[in-house]
């Protein structure tokens, strides 16, 4: 908790380039330290109890989502859209309630064009979740949106996350956690590559949680500063092998479309490159499946049991 406190003083008095620049110091220094279980850990291949495979027998579940920060990411939105659809894929874009308006027009392409929308917080420039008090005075007004935009998943800013106040969200899962990252500022691990339920009590129904399995595009091509994908293909490439999800996030405001790259954007064209090496090395073997529905499928398998981990 410490880690998190300071992490959210940094965030304020320190202006955002020095603040990348002290986390890629930091993160060069850390890294050493975590090889055994960053980018793969190798524990978290564990089969859930009572494990079918997936629907279809697919090898693996494939997750795309889109966590969009600022007003000015909301232009890429229906980019990534077209060129995910271009490829017969779709994904989740997670909206900021209150520090933008979504455009109806933007909404209504998503959906209509069979992607999702999910809350990402009601602002993201602090951890929900600190303190406590606060999370619970935020759950109705979450509540709401999620109501109002007819979502059911939620993410919270920087992957913050308290998976017993989450009960107090109306929502079929929450994706705020990972498998293994060391270097996010809440850096404890779900190890898992799969999802997992979280059971309710006598007063909150419980839900599913879909931890990312893939790394951040923001830590690998903003924070390490990676010109490739190859981290991407060898995480993805074990996790098939061991017939996981992939669950990636990407961010709009750090892609770049037309080469003139600033300090925290990386060029889109990865993420066109990892489409197609998902395809071309894939085609046939994933579920591309859309969280809430993966959510619904999930409650109705496991909703009674705990992964085993």
């Amino acid at each position: 908790m410490f880690a998190v406190t300071r992490y959210l003083f940094l965030k304020r008095v320190i202006p955002r380039r020095f603040q990348i620049l002290i986390r890629r110091i930091l993160i060069r220094r850390k890294r050493p330290l975590h090889d055994h279980i960053w980018p793969i850990d190798p524990n978290s291949k564990k089969l859930p109890n009572g494990w079918p495979g997936w629907p279809g027998d697919k090898k693996f579940a494939l997750v795309l989502t889109h966590d969009v920060e600022t007003a000015q990411d909301l232009e890429k939105c229906q980019v990534l859209a077209e060129i995910e659809e271009h490829r017969g894929l779709r994904s989740s874009f997670n909206f900021v309630a209150r520090d933008y308006r979504v455009p109806q027009k933007l909404s209504h392409y998503l959906t209509d064009h069979g992607f999702e929308i999910g809350l990402h917080g009601l602002n993201h420039d602090k951890n929900p979740f600190l303190p406590a008090a606060n999370f619970l005075k935020q759950a109705n007004e979450i509540n709401y949106y999620l109501k109002e935009w007819g979502a059911v998943g939620f993410r919270s800013p920087s992957m913050y996350h308290d998976l017993e106040l989450l009960h107090h969200l109306n929502i079929e899962y929450d994706a705020s956690t990972f498998d293994t990252d060391p270097f996010e500022p809440q850096p404890d691990g779900m190890g898992t590559i799969f999802p997992f339920w979280v059971p309710g009590n006598s007063r909150h129904m419980g839900y599913v949680e879909l931890p990312y399995t893939l790394p951040q595009d923001f830590l690998l091509f903003i924070l390490m500063q990676k010109d490739n994908i190859d981290i991407w293909k060898e995480k993805l490439d074990w996790i098939v092998a061991n017939g996981g999800m992939v669950l990636f996030i990407t961010h709009p405001n750090y892609m770049n479309f037309n080469n003139r790259l600033h300090l925290e954007e990386y060029p889109a064209r990865y993420y066109v490159e990892f489409l197609k090496y998902i395809e071309s090395e894939y085609k046939g073997q994933y579920w591309n499946v859309l969280p809430k529905e993966l959510a619904l499928w999930w409650k109705a398998n496991f909703g009674n049991n705990l992964l085993s981990q």
